[in-house]
């Protein structure tokens, strides 16, 4: 039986989370200092948020944007819908990827045609929500766990394998040499119950320097 789901985290909650985080680990706290807590960046549950991180994987976030925003205005709407009637072959024509196409119209006609139920993911807990995405093809575990950290507002999840928090981590923990994402994890281990708290710190840190 399914563990109930967490309570989402809030504006209030992710600020609380960053100053326990800050006092538990010198690190985030240098990053607390220069930054203060970090947003939130919620994004709305459902379909269209799955299918702008699908467009985000192994691409930059400008492009996934630019992408989003060609499909919404090619397809009239960025919904599932609108995803099953172009099809594979029409996603193709209008520039995605071979595999995100298929990706992209196997998760909308399963949306659509009910197989899969999306708004039931916010009452599961995170390892069967986390399970349930990644049923559907094309839905690894960091797109799963970002939906998760994202339009669920989960508390405690740790995207693995995401290239921005590697770095950021990497340069906040000053480690030599490459960081492997099964170091990243054990550390990141240290940080419950708040690891996608901390994982937005780290991000925001990672923005900041890009900017």
């Amino acid at each position: 039986m399914s563990r109930s789901a967490p309570e989402p985290l809030t504006t209030p909650r992710v600020a609380r989370a960053a100053a326990w985080l800050a006092r538990r680990d010198a690190d985030l706290a240098r990053l607390h200092a220069r930054h203060g807590p970090p947003p939130l960046w919620a994004r709305r549950p459902g379909f269209a948020t799955l299918a702008h991180i699908i467009l985000e994987q192994q691409v930059s976030l400008a492009s996934a944007r630019s992408m989003r925003r060609r499909l919404a205005r090619e397809l009239g709407r960025f919904d599932a819908a609108s995803f099953a009637r172009a099809g594979e072959r029409g996603l193709i024509r209008l520039g995605v990827t071979r595999q995100k196409s298929r990706y992209l119209a196997g998760a909308a006609g399963a949306v659509r045609g009910g197989a899969f139920d999306l708004p039931a993911l916010a009452g599961y807990d995170d390892e069967t929500a986390t399970s349930a995405l990644v049923a559907l093809d094309g839905i690894g575990p960091w797109t799963a766990q970002v939906y998760l950290v994202m339009a669920l507002r989960r508390p405690d999840v740790w995207p693995r394998g995401d290239l921005a928090l590697l770095k950021a981590m990497a340069k906040a923990k000053r480690v030599r040499g490459r960081l492997t994402d099964e170091r990243a994890h054990g550390i990141a281990e240290r940080w419950r119950p708040w690891r996608a708290v901390a994982a937005r710190m780290l991000w925001q840190d990672y923005l900041a320097e890009r900017r």
